[in-house]
């Protein structure tokens, strides 16, 4: 399937960005000009401006290569935001010449296995999760892309629900940019997102100790809300 993409241009290093699940390219319009290297953004399949087409990870990866032998990147970085950043984690794994990879708060979904939450009661853990389910639910059926066939797919999937595994395989040097702020959510699901982020500061170096992680003060936003820096904490990384 050929994406839509924008090639935002620059000398250097190619580098391949990937926006979350919900967004589409014109979440790098601040960013990408500010990375070192020449940025190409694609909207992902079911997303923007792209086709639409069932989700599977590895015919959503077939995608990707196609776009980087149209625009003739060779080798190239890959950053991903979210869902970008688990796709970034799998490129890596697939493609053992990438000479790096970034993941932008990429990880585990936010309603992930109940295993996953540290530091919370067992009971608050799975009260949380029914709120938050049910809000994704409802936000599901007001949504027109990604269709609900996608989005259900990825609510299910294992490497959604948690990518560490994945990115535990990944041979190539990998960086976690971690959000250490909470997007805004009813106050009774604070909790549950702090003990979402305590739970990968648990196991990230136990499952992954070949990641790199760098933890940012911006809440899962920080592609919009930080710009600058986060574009600097990339080229920071792409730099050594």
């Amino acid at each position: 399937m050929m994406l839509a993409a924008h090639d935002h241009g620059g000398d250097g290093r190619p580098i391949l960005l990937l926006h979350g699940a919900g967004g589409d390219m014109s979440a790098w319009e601040t960013l990408a000009p500010q990375l070192n290297g020449r940025a190409v953004a694609v909207d992902l399949r079911g997303h923007g401006k792209s086709p639409d087409g069932p989700w599977e990870w590895d015919a959503v990866l077939d995608d990707l290569d196609t776009v980087a032998v149209h625009f003739g990147l060779v080798d190239p970085v890959v950053v991903g935001h979210s869902l970008g950043g688990i796709l970034a984690g799998m490129w890596a794994r697939r493609h053992p010449s990438c000479p790096a990879a970034v993941s932008l708060d990429g990880h585990r979904s936010a309603a992930t296995d109940s295993a996953n939450y540290a530091d919370l009661p067992p009971g608050q853990v799975q009260a949380g999760l029914a709120t938050l389910n049910a809000i994704f639910t409802a936000q599901e059926e007001m949504i027109t892309r990604p269709n609900r066939e996608i989005t259900g797919e990825l609510r299910t999937s294992p490497e959604f629900l948690d990518a560490l595994p994945v990115f535990a395989e990944v041979g190539v040097p990998f960086l976690l940019v971690l959000a250490t702020k909470t997007l805004p959510v009813p106050p009774d699901l604070v909790p549950l997102m702090d003990a979402h982020r305590a739970g990968l500061r648990r196991d990230l170096p136990v499952v992954c100790p070949n990641v790199r992680v760098h933890e940012i003060d911006a809440t899962h936003g920080m592609v919009f809300e930080q710009p600058a820096e986060v574009a600097a904490i990339v080229n920071g990384f792409i730099a050594r």
